[in-house]
This record gives C-alpha cells, structure tokens and sequence, in this order.
C-alpha cells in the first residue's frame, strides 16, 4: 500500500500513531517525497486532509478504529463540502481482540462510517490492502466525500492484553 502513494498522488499522511500501522507509518517517514504529520488528535487529521484538499492534493488519515469516535463530528466538514478525505482505520475489537474495551467501538466502526457517509473499504486479505487502498482513493474523488479502508486483524495481527492482578 505505502508503494501506491505516489501513484494516487498522495504526499502527505496524518496519523495518531498505531501498532497496527507501524510499518506503514515507518515507511512514509523514511521517505523524504511523503510528509509524516503526527497529530494530537483524529480530529486533527480530519481538518489537516480537508485543507491538502483545498491545495490541490489528497492526503491520507492514518488512524486506529478506537479513535473513529473521536471524529464523528468533524466528518460533517468534508461531507457537507464535498471534500475527498481518505482514512485508513487499523481495526480493534474483531474476533482475535484480546482487550475487552476495545470491542463495543470496535464492531461499530463500519455502520457507524457508513451511517455518517463515508464508503467502506474491506480488504480481506493483506494482498488486497492496496487495492483497496486505490479504491477507496479513486472513490473519495469522485463522490467528493470520505472513504474509508478498515484493516482487519487478521491482516495487522491481534495486539496482545495483559490486564487484571495477574
């Protein structure tokens, strides 16, 4: 997927930083034509993509599916103003979850995108991220709204729990 960037014209990446998308966001730090751009908040990367927009590019949001309830609210802004904004969600809260508070935003992230008018993106395997990828590009643009491709963890991998008193 990071190889596609060029192609799809995509310069610059905001992230809240992940595990789930570690070596992507590696990959697109080491490279000196991408812009990493670390955000305090998903909201951020909302705001950030809608302005590259404005500029003449596409930008990508790089985030977890915890932090998709964080920009409910500003996924207005590029629905009402018919701004192409890219998200790319490392899931939580699948089957192989291990942690308990990750689960109930976890199995609503995809109605809850698709309720607020964004496409979502499945890929089923770790060979289809990058079409998916492409997809979901080529999508935003032409609908003039937000896309979405939601990475499962049986692609990123189950990130391991260790909670309780032992």
């Amino acid at each position: 997927m990071y190889r596609s960037l060029p192609d799809l014209g995509i310069r610059h990446v905001a992230t809240v930083p992940d595990a789930g998308l570690g070596r992507f966001l590696e990959l697109c730090e080491a490279d000196p034509a991408i812009r990493l751009i670390t955000l305090t908040t998903e909201e951020e990367g909302i705001a950030l993509a809608c302005g590259t927009w404005l500029g003449g590019e596409l930008a990508a949001v790089a985030i977890q599916s915890s932090g998709v309830g964080n920009i409910v609210n500003m996924l207005a802004l590029p629905n009402v103003c018919r701004i192409p904004c890219l998200l790319l969600v490392s899931m939580r809260g699948e089957a192989e979850e291990r942690n308990p508070w990750q689960v109930p935003v976890g199995r609503t992230v995809p109605d809850l995108l698709t309720a607020l008018g964004v496409e979502v993106f499945r890929p089923e395997s770790a060979s289809g991220v990058a079409a998916a990828f492409a997809e979901a590009a080529a999508r935003a643009q032409e609908a003039g709204r937000p896309a979405a491709v939601l990475v499962g963890q049986h692609i990123i991998g189950a990130k391991s729990f260790v909670g309780g008193d032992g």
